[in-house]
């Protein structure tokens, strides 16, 4: 009797996911779901929001799980004692950062954010002891905050109380911060050049965070052989690469090796000096990938935050009052803000770090992987597999925020309305790979944010009920959605 060509094939997915399964418990992975072959748990992911799926399986598997996502094998880290145990406890071997398909191809795997081993230990000494001599977390960038904030406070006034989308206002302010940096240098808010460079940075995220963009990550080799989006935005990437060459030119025709300006001029400086090294890690490659990552990830995440606690003050106006009488008690509608306010208003403090719990910005993490063989919790992490630390999970551990799934500033105020920390705050993530401008990021969020609401208050043209918080997206990133905002003079 002939056996149909049907038949067949599922007996041959059926031995494969035996065989699977046989492997899985002879290296003794964490427990996970059944996967198919090839094409792994995809079928069963939800789409839109992936983490949610991770989050669920979590309750059947436990807090160390694995998926596939098509044949790549990953470990899902799910709660704050699993993720801290992992990035804190046992930081040396979870150091790793995984071969993201997107980035890999962006950035041709140089650069800070995606490298490893020696590479990265170099640029990131490199880059936090720069960023530092340049005033990072320091008084001298609290005044170019301060700076920029005035700009961006005229360019709100100008809108004259009119409705505007505050996407690019914001972006525009935090983008020339981390410019002021990187190129020793900020932007007119007019300049075509600056909004289109920003345009892009935005699509960037997005697409990263779309299913389409999801779907380059996983099965990279096949995309590029398919119509779609991938096309046309790795182009308009190649803006953005273009753009950075043309300022590493520029500050070679006017470097002072003296008297260096910024992270451009400090890094030309020491690729001089180790031209000669065969094993340096300072050439131009690593110099591009590196102000790429830079003005990436110090444009968008820090203004995407922003624009979500304008948001959620429309939502809840009487936190955007009770916000705005601490202000004018603290500091008055005349004073600039400074960090020095911050132990002095700690409501508002409370309300800054919830807007990032709640946000969650960044879900699963930025990828870790496995260098070498990990023992963790009694399980074996295979070498070569992608490791997600969810963040989502720890800034929603029912163990350690009272109503982890609202927004609810108490969550860092104590009985006496004292400002306190929670050690399961990390929208940073922790650990030997937590993010390089996380000084530099809080002090934008407290500036920018005390500021916009010592001068104005905000609305939205259908008033609170109309204001939905929750993400447009949900993939690499939770994006908010987009909306109208009135800022009333006060």
């Amino acid at each position: 009797m002939e056996i149909s060509s049907t038949a067949l094939v599922l007996g041959l997915l059926a031995i494969l996911i035996l065989v699977i399964r046989q492997r899985s418990k002879a290296q003794k992975l964490p427990p996970g779901p059944a996967a198919l072959p090839l094409l792994g748990n995809i079928l069963t992911l939800n789409r839109r929001a992936p983490f949610k799926t991770f989050l669920k399986l979590s309750k059947t598997y436990g807090p160390v799980m694995t998926v596939y996502l098509g044949p790549q094998r990953v470990v899902v880290l799910v709660g704050y004692d699993a993720v801290k145990e992992a990035l804190i406890d046992q930081a040396d071997d979870f150091v790793g950062r995984a071969p993201i398909a997107f980035a890999q191809t962006v950035l041709k795997g140089y650069g800070l954010i995606i490298s490893n081993g020696e590479r990265w230990r170099q640029l990131r000494r490199f880059t936090l002891t720069t960023l530092r001599d340049f005033g990072m977390g320091r008084k001298r960038m609290e005044e170019w905050i301060q700076e920029e904030s005035k700009h961006l406070l005229d360019s709100v006034r100008d809108t004259n109380s009119a409705v505007f989308d505050p996407t690019f206002y914001l972006s525009r302010a935090v983008s020339n911060v981390i410019c002021s940096l990187v190129f020793g240098q900020r932007f007119s808010y007019d300049d075509s050049n600056f909004l289109r460079l920003l345009d892009i940075v935005s699509g960037a995220l997005r697409f990263a965070s779309s299913g389409w963009g999801q779907l380059y990550n996983v099965f990279p080799r096949v995309m590029k052989h398919l119509p779609g989006r991938h096309f046309s935005f790795m182009k308009e990437v190649e803006e953005l690469r273009t753009f950075a060459m043309g300022k590493v030119q520029q500050h070679k025709e006017t470097l002072d090796p003296s008297d260096p300006r910024d992270f451009i001029d400090c890094f030309l400086i020491r690729l001089d000096q180790e031209k000669d090294s065969a094993s340096t890690e300072f050439h131009y490659d690593n110099m591009i990938a590196t102000i790429l990552n830079l003005f990436l990830a110090g444009t968008e995440t820090t203004s995407t935050t922003i624009r979500y606690s304008l948001l959620l003050l429309i939502k809840y106006p009487q936190i955007q009052e009770r916000l705005q009488e601490e202000i004018d008690t603290v500091i008055g509608r005349d004073r600039c803000p400074s960090m020095e306010d911050r132990k002095s208003l700690p409501y508002t403090d409370a309300v800054i770090h919830e807007v990032q719990r709640f946000v969650d910005l960044v879900p699963l993490n930025v990828p870790h992987y496995a260098l070498q063989n990990i023992t963790f919790r009694g399980y074996t992490i295979p070498k070569d597999t992608v490791i997600f630390p969810m963040l989502h999970s720890v800034l929603r551990d029912e163990a350690h925020w009272d109503s982890p799934w609202t927004f609810n500033p108490t969550h860092f105020l104590d009985k006496n309305s004292n400002f306190k920390n929670n050690p399961a705050f990390l929208p940073f993530s922790a650990g030997k790979r937590s993010c390089v401008g996380e000084s530099l990021a809080r002090m934008e969020l407290f500036l920018f944010i005390v500021s916009l609401l010592q001068n104005f208050t905000f609305s939205t043209p259908g008033g609170p009920d109309s204001v939905d918080p929750t993400p447009e997206i949900s993939g690499f990133a939770n994006l908010p959605r987009k909306y109208q905002l009135i800022a009333s003079p006060r």
